[in-house]
């Protein structure tokens, strides 16, 4: 193989048309995620984005938007229990996840209906 795999540079949830106000109080008032602006050629098609640590979340539009109930990203964080009280002070209904070993879980979902999972690493 004359590749290797770095990384990812960022995930992307979809969303419908004028999503950009209400992403931005979910992801960046709620989660904390600064926003980060789109490349002039790529702000005509709506959508906004996210830092997460390196890597970025895309908001994107789609026009027939249906939200995803099982595929998901997985942000990892240092404090899941923060992030919880954060999410539940903001009213988002969080669902426990199943622990897997050195891992804390949990999920929520954006407003737009995308199922979301929080993880923090933890000492086994």
């Amino acid at each position: 193989m004359s590749h290797r795999w770095i990384g990812l540079d960022h995930v992307q949830v979809a969303a419908p048309a004028g999503c950009e106000e209400e992403a931005r109080r979910f992801f960046r008032d709620v989660l904390g995620m600064p926003e980060v602006p789109k490349p002039e050629a790529l702000r005509r098609r709506g959508g906004v984005w996210f830092q997460c640590g390196p890597q970025t979340v895309h908001v994107g539009v789609e026009a027939s938007f249906a939200p995803a109930n099982k595929a998901h990203p997985a942000f990892l964080t240092s404090d899941l229990e923060a992030l919880r009280q954060r999410l539940e002070a903001a009213g988002v209904t969080v669902r426990e996840g199943d622990e897997i070993p050195g891992v804390k879980r949990l999920f929520a979902d954006d407003p737009f209906g995308n199922r979301l999972e929080f993880m923090e690493r933890i000492d086994s």
